[in-house]
């Protein structure tokens, strides 16, 4: 299979705190969205935040590569719900980083308990794509809950 790649584009206008831009995806799915630094680091007013992609991205992730860890077990969901809270906090010697990545996952999957739906959570986080490109770097942690 060749590579998949995937494109955005980013503009931005004036300095950072005062400023503002917005961002388009290639797909086209998303329309522009506005950024800003309020947004990233006061109430988002409308506005997205690379923080708020990245949750995005990972809780979307997320659900794709657990309800493929489920099919595999023989295990197919009827629904999975997920949710990713992403941080943005500042490092001590100046700057900000993303710190974390927070995962919660609920869903409805006949015939395991609660014991293995947790196994196989943790076993689709360690296939997540998302996942691996933030270990190491991002604290990631997963909280899952059979209904």
């Amino acid at each position: 299979m060749a590579d998949i790649v995937r494109r955005a584009e980013a503009r931005w206008n004036g300095n950072l705190i005062e400023g503002g831009g917005s961002f388009t995806v290639g797909s086209g799915a998303l329309g522009e969205q506005a950024i800003s630094w309020g947004a990233r680091t006061e109430a988002p007013g409308g506005n997205t935040s690379p923080e708020e992609l990245i949750a995005a991205s990972h809780a979307s992730c997320y659900a794709m590569a657990f309800s493929h860890t489920l099919a595999e077990a023989g295990s197919p969901a009827d629904s999975l719900t997920v949710s990713a809270e992403v941080s943005f906090v500042p490092i001590p010697e100046g700057g900000f980083r993303v710190g974390s990545s927070n995962l919660t996952v609920s869903g409805k999957v006949p015939g395991i308990d609660q014991a293995q739906f947790e196994d196989l959570a943790a076993q689709g986080e360690a296939g997540c794509p998302i996942s691996n490109a933030l270990r190491g770097n991002v604290e990631i942690s997963l909280s899952a809950t059979l209904e």
